[in-house]
């Protein structure tokens, strides 16, 4: 039995009232680049069982949107955003594609299959003839991309204006809306964190502490998307997670493109700021580190180790190394060596009890020999890591590792598939079974049979899906382990299941972050909406009356 990671959708995981009252208030100068085009229509017949009365559409804030996202946990938080934004002005945020009117799709642009989907779903959308908006990674990075000229584009750091750029693009404008947020001339982390959100897991509150990076990476695309470094102020992140606790969150994920290099452009670092949430975290609630590149974690091993071990943070990091081979990773322009991977490995694993290292690789970069490839295989031989991400090299477009030559694919192919057998060859938690752990349960897992919980390591956890057990924290004993995934069995003693003191998460969908006045104002939008469908309803009812009664009264002046 094989469960897919709960990470797999977050490959590595931001109403009647106008858009001044989402203002927090903050003095933040944005520059910003506003191109707005008038949509260009081919008009087609219009078939006679097509068509329809639409009351609402031109009505903006009464449409119904449906949003896709692609790629890491910081394009999740922006889709959170985006979708609590747009819901509180009055939209619908739907998942049926088919019956929405707006397609709002966040793009990835780490690996070219990524990219390739959300082109076909882009060119699924012009089909059915919806509106579009595009947003993400994909169009921040490649705005001249032919296949989305003529479409509305809301860039990475201006996610805040999304509700100006959706109602345009109803009314047939294609609007382009890219710029950055900066403060006293520097960039920021990007829009208020304050902003309303709709989280995906009513459970799981992800902040994104930073965006942007300091490195060059000669094969990465992401940094043309997200840019130079950009840090959100530790308070504003704190006062974010404490709101979240107060909704009934009882896990943070904390997110960026470089978690270690947080803070640096703005004189604090990554430790001070988990010292300040560790304190705000409730008894029995957790926080999850994201990614770091091993330069920025080497400054601070001592600090991590203590935070690692902390009774709130699980003792997981996610440290991509990439390549084994220090020739390879000085052409990826990496900014280390394998020696310092390793001591981030050894130091950490010395201090930190049962700590998981999650871990990427690339098989086939262009400038990777069979020797450098045999030194990346020996690394994974050496610390078997639980978790490993596997990647082909795909060539993104305006890197330089584009203009490599390339190693012929069925070489990349071979590599992989031999990666993937070193990986697959090894079992990380068999020395768990029969242990008894506390879990925290917060999710389902993906074949609906089993809620998924955690353990202090953040191995995944399947535990019986009961209701009384979901976003508690339980005690298991681990009765089976697999590659990917452990099963706990509840202790059958009555203080087994243990509530963490927050209040009861918001209900799936609900808007987070509104106070008194929005909610009043999100409820008037929804009566409001409610009273424009039966008024649609009555008129078009009034129309196709009318219409009988003309032709009959037709029919009887014939006769």
């Amino acid at each position: 039995m094989k469960l897919p990671n709960i990470c797999d959708d977050v490959e590595d995981i931001e109403d009647l009232f106008s858009t001044d009252a989402l203002n927090t208030g903050e003095k933040r100068i944005t520059k910003v680049s506003v191109v707005p085009h008038v949509r260009k229509r081919i008009a087609e017949p219009v078939k006679k069982e097509d068509s329809k009365v639409h009351g609402d559409s031109i009505i903006p804030g009464t449409q119904k949107i449906y949003l896709k996202t692609w790629g890491c946990s910081h394009n999740n938080s922006d889709s959170e955003y985006m979708a609590g934004q747009l819901a509180a002005y009055g939209y619908k945020i739907i998942d049926d594609k088919l019956d929405a009117d707006l397609w709002l799709l966040n793009s990835c642009t780490v690996k070219s299959p990524a990219e390739d989907h959300f082109r076909n779903e882009i060119k699924q959308a012009r089909e059915l003839g919806k509106y579009i908006v595009l947003a993400g990674c994909v169009p921040q990075g490649q705005p001249k991309s032919d296949y989305i000229q003529g479409l509305s584009v809301i860039g990475v750091q201006m996610i805040d204006r999304i509700v100006e750029v959706v109602e345009e693009t109803i009314k047939g404008h294609a609007v382009r809306l890219f710029g950055k947020k900066k403060m006293d001339g520097k960039k920021t982390g990007g829009a208020a964190l304050n902003l309303p959100k709709i989280r995906k897991n009513p459970l799981i509150e992800i902040i994104a502490i930073n965006t942007g990076c300091l490195n060059q990476c000669t094969y990465c695309k992401t940094k043309h998307a997200r840019g130079e470094l950009g840090s959100y102020p530790p308070e504003e992140i704190v006062t974010r997670a404490v709101q979240s606790f107060k909704e009934g969150v009882v896990e943070i994920w904390l997110t960026s493109e470089d978690l270690g290099a947080y803070g640096h452009d703005i004189g604090v670092s990554l430790p001070q700021l988990l010292w300040q949430l560790a304190e705000v975290i409730p008894e029995g609630a957790m926080m999850r580190l994201g990614m770091t590149n091993p330069p920025y974690i080497l400054e601070h091993l001592e600090e991590m180790a203590k935070l690692l071990n902390h009774p709130r943070i699980y003792s997981f990091l996610h440290v991509p190394v990439q390549s084994g081979s220090d020739s390879v990773l000085m052409d990826m322009k990496r900014e280390y060596c394998q020696a310092d991977f390793r001591r981030v490995n050894d130091f950490l694993k010395e201090k930190v009890p049962d700590l998981t290292i999650a871990t990427d690789v690339i098989c086939g970069f262009p400038t990777e020999t069979d020797e450098d490839f045999q030194e990346t295989l020996d690394l994974v031989r050496d610390y078997k890591f639980p978790s490993l991400f596997i990647n082909q090299f795909f060539p993104r477009p305006g890197t330089p590792a584009a203009k490599m030559q390339k190693i012929p694919t069925q070489e990349v192919k071979k590599r992989t598939k031999k990666m993937s057998e070193l990986f697959n060859s090894y079992t990380p938690y068999d020395h768990k079974l029969g242990l008894v752990q506390k879990v925290l349960v917060t999710e389902e897992s993906h074949d609906r049979l089993y809620y998924v919980a955690h353990n202090k390591s953040y191995d995944q956890v399947l535990v019986p899906k009961e209701e009384q057990y979901l976003g508690k924290v339980v005690e298991v004993k681990i009765t089976f382990v697999g590659k990917h995934f452990l099963m706990g069995t509840p202790l059958s003693d009555c203080d087994a299941v243990h509530s963490i003191d927050v209040p009861q998460a918001l209900t799936k969908g609900k808007v987070s972050g509104l106070d008194v006045g929005q909610e009043r104002s999100l409820k008037e939008k929804e009566r409001n909406r409610s009273a424009i469908f039966w008024l649609t309803l009555i008129v078009a009812f009034g129309a196709l009356m009318l219409r009988l009664f003309f032709s009959t009264q037709h029919l009887s002046l014939a006769q």
